[in-house]
């Protein structure tokens, strides 16, 4: 039996999760990062900390209607973002459909968006998620135990990325920068997290996760020294915070 379907087996099994679609994430991506960076001045740093190949998350801050579109398309390697259920309706929902992202229900407990998310770690694959749970000042106030959880699963290592620009100071909720304006995408040295056996306790979770909130708040401060640029602030009519991935065992 492969190592991969051993890790699929292993608890919670994901031999029966979906990878969601990638091969059109792989395709497309290129197209996407040129009207991006047409439109755009964006800037990336510490690209060679994303390793180039196995599992891997992504946990960036989240100011921003443009946060998730932007670092699927530029960052070094697909990625598959946890993106809430409501924007998958309509021609939206197709389009993020094709591009592989995951849907998550913030209302309760997503267990199948959970799975999901430890199909494509443990298939080699890149997980994007905002530790936030929606869109606020980035500064990272709140700190979801999803990313913990999931590292703690798998292993996987964690990069820290903070984005820059995506949304003016008193900017709304669904914000979008005007044509020009620079972006700043920078991922930090990534975290790793051991893997832990079934079962992983809460309090366990909260530790890690806990860890895991003061490095990537440390690389806050790093990226905002890099690139000399100040996060926007509280955002009016802020959406509601999405459900700890990690409140229960799968």
């Amino acid at each position: 039996m492969s190592a991969g379907r051993v890790a699929h087996l292993d608890l919670p099994r994901t031999d029966d999760a979906v990878h969601p679609a990638h091969r059109l994430l792989r395709l497309l991506r290129p197209a996407g990062r040129a009207v991006l960076t047409r439109r755009y001045d964006v800037h990336q740093h510490g690209i060679s900390h994303v390793p180039a190949r196995g599992g891997c998350i992504l946990a960036a801050n989240h100011v921003g209607l443009l946060d998730g579109p932007l670092v699927t398309v530029v960052a070094p390697r697909p990625v598959h973002f946890l993106t809430k259920k409501e924007m998958f309706q309509g021609r939206t929902g197709t389009f993020l459909r094709v591009f592989g992202q995951i849907p998550l229900a913030r209302t309760t407990f997503d267990a199948t968006a959970v799975k999901d998310c430890l199909r494509v770690l443990r298939d080699g694959g890149v997980v994007g998620i905002f530790p936030e749970g929606a869109r606020g000042d980035g500064e990272l106030r709140r700190f979801h135990g999803g990313v913990a959880y999931l590292a703690m699963v798998t292993g996987a290592p964690v990069v820290p990325v903070a984005v820059f620009g995506t949304r003016e100071p008193g900017g709304h909720t669904d914000f979008v920068p005007a044509a020009g304006t620079r972006l700043d995408v920078v991922y930090g040295e990534p975290l790793v997290v051991t893997r832990r056996p079934w079962p992983r306790r809460t309090q366990e979770v909260r530790r890690t996760s806990e860890m895991l909130r003061n490095r990537f708040l440390d690389h806050l401060v790093q990226a905002k020294a890099l690139t000399g640029r100040e996060l926007p602030g509280p955002i009016p009519g802020a959406d509601a915070p999405a459900p700890d991935l990690s409140a229960k065992e799968v």
